[in-house]
């Protein structure tokens, strides 16, 4: 598998708070790969690094395959765009000519990607109107706009949903899922909305404390959190007997819980069990949540100190 990023032991401290330690990532070429955890987990940390914007204190890092403390880097990062904590646009200036100024930035030859882009991100109606003037959803996709100025197929986003109305929020989603998709864009977005980012992501890296806790695709998520009826009962192996003679795909649990994915017939599988000496004390339907699994990973207690 190609990978656009990874990175090696990556740290990073701020006098003795570690915002990032022993960090490991894998970013798939062509993936939407969303980091979460809470706020001051270190995802905005880890995206500056990435970007440039900050050293490491130890680790390394490559994009492409350069490494972080090769020349190569360089020409690497050229393939990136990025809005990080805040979109880097000009608030006195239209949305076209917020673009033609990162033109100049990046020394295009001319502005032939500015109208392409203005309707990519659906402001190509938005005129002479002045950035400040623009809803918090258009200032995140013109954002996104000059991000994209000199063709990444890198794109870097942190906490792209982050305060938006319902409306802006499915318009950057629809973006998103439309520069991944029809550009085939990697995309690495960070986010602490788990609902949103069930929605985009094929891959998750669930960060806490500055550690990485797990990377998993979203097809193993959903095997992981799959629907299915839990039974609490009093001998597991027993209930393996049974379920194995009815020919139902089950998963045992530790301690005395038995989940089945296939329909069941309850009364059924009660009798059965009753036979064998095995009690039921509970069985319910049950389902998953990303935010379920996501506290199961880290617990429920506040992270970070509110540095991200």
């Amino acid at each position: 598998m190609e990978y656009v990023l990874q990175t090696s032991a990556l740290g990073k401290s701020y006098g003795h708070f570690k915002a990032l330690e022993n960090f490991n990532i894998a970013v798939p070429k062509g993936a939407i790969y969303g980091i979460v955890g809470r706020n001051g987990a270190g995802k905005t940390t880890l995206l500056r690094l990435v970007c440039g914007l900050q050293t490491p204190t130890y680790g390394t890092y490559s994009i492409y395959g350069a490494n972080n403390g090769s020349l190569e880097i360089i020409k690497a990062r050229r393939r990136m765009g990025a809005v990080v904590e805040t979109p880097s646009i000009y608030l006195d200036m239209s949305a076209e000519n917020n673009l033609r100024q990162q033109c100049r930035i990046l020394g295009l030859p001319d502005f032939s990607c500015v109208p392409e882009l203005l309707e990519l991100v659906g402001l190509e109606s938005a005129g002479r109107k002045k950035a400040r003037n623009f809803s918090l959803g258009m200032r995140q996709r013109l954002g996104i706009a000059v991000a994209l100025c000199g063709s990444p197929d890198f794109l870097v986003l942190d906490e792209p949903v982050n305060g938006l109305d319902p409306q802006g929020i499915v318009e950057v989603r629809e973006l998103i899922l439309k520069l991944n998709q029809e550009r085939n864009i990697t995309v690495l977005i960070s986010s602490h909305i788990l609902e949103e980012m069930h929605k985009l992501a094929t891959h998750y890296g669930f960060i806490d404390g500055g550690r990485m806790v797990r990377e998993i695709s979203a097809q193993e998520l959903e095997a992981t959190c799959r629907k299915c009826v839990r039974a609490d009962v009093s001998e597991p192996k027993a209930v393996a007997l049974v379920l194995d003679e009815m020919q139902l795909e089950y998963k045992i649990l530790d301690g005395r819980q038995v989940d089945i994915y296939d329909a069941v017939n309850v009364s059924k599988l009660v009798r059965a069990l009753s036979e064998r000496g095995c009690e039921v004390y509970n069985i319910q339907n049950h389902d998953e949540s990303l935010e379920s699994y996501f506290l199961s990973l880290v617990g429920t207690g506040k992270g970070g100190d509110g540095r991200d």
